[in-house]
């Protein structure tokens, strides 16, 4: 029999965490993300880096420390059958993401974002510099291609983690105070994936980075 030190395989080179990341927002009209990375050049001079970013994607600025929060919610109806103890049939019925961001950056992307004001109707007036959005009677929900990516690093270079909702829908609002501390004002809001019928998706995970590649082999891919 082998024992358990021939059996494990720990590999703490695999361990990720998000050193530093951003959010990207864009009007649903925006191209999707097609690809989160390009390469140039043939090794051993092969550079991979972050692809451009179609137009109208804007960064959401400086996040909390809390980055981006995700959350999954599954529910699934169960059969049950005479004489099992367990179901015998299980069917997933909605499969629903979040993901969670609370900006620190006060900008018209960020208060239009917070309060759900129209980003074109948010003029600052010409004498003052003053701008007001009133809460409608009736507000409806904005719906935005939302790019998250959260950077790690390697001796070969960056690696990139990425989650793309194309139809990310505001779904609720952060707190929000106004108070003599060390934080500052915040814009916090959740976003729920829908489908995308155009893309047939609600969410992708996006991997990348010339940290990435060197570790293709060893993750098992």
């Amino acid at each position: 029999m082998p024992s358990y030190a021939a059996l494990k395989n720990k590999q703490s080179e695999l361990i990720r965490k998000a050193q530093e990341g951003s959010g990207f927002l864009a009007p649903v009209s925006a191209d999707a993300i097609e690809e989160l990375t390009q390469s140039t050049g043939v090794a051993p001079d092969e550079v991979i880096d972050l692809a451009p970013l179609p137009t109208d994607y804007e960064d959401l600025g400086w996040l909390t420390d809390d980055g981006v929060s995700f959350a999954r919610e599954v529910a699934q109806s169960d059969v049950s059958s005479w004489g099992s103890v367990t179901p015998t049939r299980t069917d997933i019925t909605s499969d629903t993401s979040t993901a969670t961001v609370v900006a620190q950056e006060t900008k018209l992307l960020t208060i239009g974002l917070a309060t759900g004001a129209d980003l074109a109707s948010l003029v600052a007036d010409a004498t003052t510099g003053e701008v007001r959005v009133d809460k409608p009677a009736r507000p409806s929900s904005k719906r935005y291609r939302l790019l998250t990516v959260a950077v790690d690093e390697n001796d070969d270079g960056e690696i990139y983690i990425a989650r793309f909702f194309p139809r990310a829908k505001v779904s609720n609002y952060a707190e929000q105070a106004f108070s003599k501390s060390d934080d500052p004002i915040t814009w916090g809001v959740t976003f729920t994936g829908e489908e995308d019928s155009d893309l047939g998706f609600s969410e992708s995970w996006i991997f990348g980075g010339a940290g990435w590649k060197a570790l293709v082999t060893d993750m098992g891919f």
